[in-house]
């Protein structure tokens, strides 16, 4: 395995038609789940993922199962409960462009998950572990003790940890977010994350504090997403701003920064630089906003080398 993620999944409702959700009649069945987003998002660049989770018994469980091997993730260590449904997440989309969301993942599958379940040799055979703050998010108390574990087991065998907060305050306060993502940190190699967010852990929003708190704490990869303005990295003593590049329109920001994420994994994996890494992965995030769907978005390794060449395109 190239990387491996761990995390819950939910089915998505996205509506039809804009405004309040109380006048929406229609819904598309989709897919979704920052650490999926992102194993789907390093398959489809070619790299071997795979995804650590649990998932209800029931149909909408068998339709998330379905749809990640169909992408070639690895589900191996997918498990099935009877004690909890899969969870499910309904969006809204507001006149302004802005996206509401609505969870209903408590309780989560993953409740059926104990450290024990953590399966070492599946670790100790992956180059990356890639985990998020939404796991915490979801229950602080049950899975961060499994977090640990898988931590545990990946620095043991020498496995690199990369982390993105994708801290979501409609699952907790910014207070437990701080409190529990702040002491994951000191065993993260790679840290992928938004300003804001790092604002919430360290308490600063400069780009240059945070990359010095992070290389106090040993982190040695540093990508900070800044959206419609970029992103900026720093790797060996390197610290580079990549511009952004504008995507052909924006219709669903959902899912960029895990695509991103796919991005700075890849050139990490295959030894690029960091100013080729930071623009390829920037290139993803603008792809995956032009698309409405958590992951539908995520481009093939084909259709990137095709832009960053200048390519033409042969539609029929």
């Amino acid at each position: 395995m190239d990387v491996i993620t761990m995390g819950d999944a939910m089915v998505a409702f996205n509506p039809t038609t804009h405004g309040p959700m109380r006048f929406v009649s229609t819904f598309e069945k989709k897919v979704g789940g920052a650490e999926l987003n992102t194993a789907i998002g390093c398959a489809r660049l070619g790299l071997q993922s795979g995804w650590i989770s649990a998932l209800g018994k029931d149909e909408f469980g068998r339709f998330i199962h379905h749809f990640a091997r169909g992408e070639g993730v690895d589900v191996s260590e997918v498990t099935f409960t009877k004690n909890y449904p899969t969870s499910l997440n309904f969006k809204e989309f507001r006149g302004d462009g802005r996206i509401n969301t609505t969870y209903y993942r408590h309780p989560s599958p993953f409740l059926a998950l104990s450290t024990e379940d953590v399966n070492e040799n599946y670790i100790k055979r992956s180059k990356i572990l890639h985990l998020t703050g939404l796991l915490p998010g979801v229950d602080a108390e049950h899975n961060i003790p499994i977090i640990k574990q898988a931590i545990a087991l990946a620095k043991k065998h020498h496995v690199k940890v990369s982390f993105d907060p994708n801290i979501r305050l409609k699952l907790w306060t910014e207070e437990k977010a701080r409190t529990h993502l702040a002491e994951l940190l000191p065993d993260v190699d790679i840290l992928l994350a938004g300003k804001e967010e790092m604002e919430i852990i360290l308490g600063t929003e400069d780009t240059d504090e945070i990359i010095e708190q992070a290389k106090e704490l040993g982190i040695s990869y540093v990508a900070l997403k800044k959206g419609a303005a970029g992103s900026v990295g720093y790797h060996e003593g390197e610290t580079i701003e990549s511009p952004p590049i504008p995507p052909s329109q924006v219709v669903d920001t959902v899912g960029a920064g895990d695509g991103f994420n796919a991005g700075i994994l890849y050139g990490l994996i295959h030894d690029w630089p960091l100013k080729k890494t930071l623009h390829f992965a920037n290139l993803i995030g603008s792809k995956v906003v032009s698309v409405n769907g958590d992951n539908e978005g995520l481009p093939f390794l084909e259709d990137l080398l095709m832009d960053i060449e200048g390519k033409d395109r042969i539609d029929r």
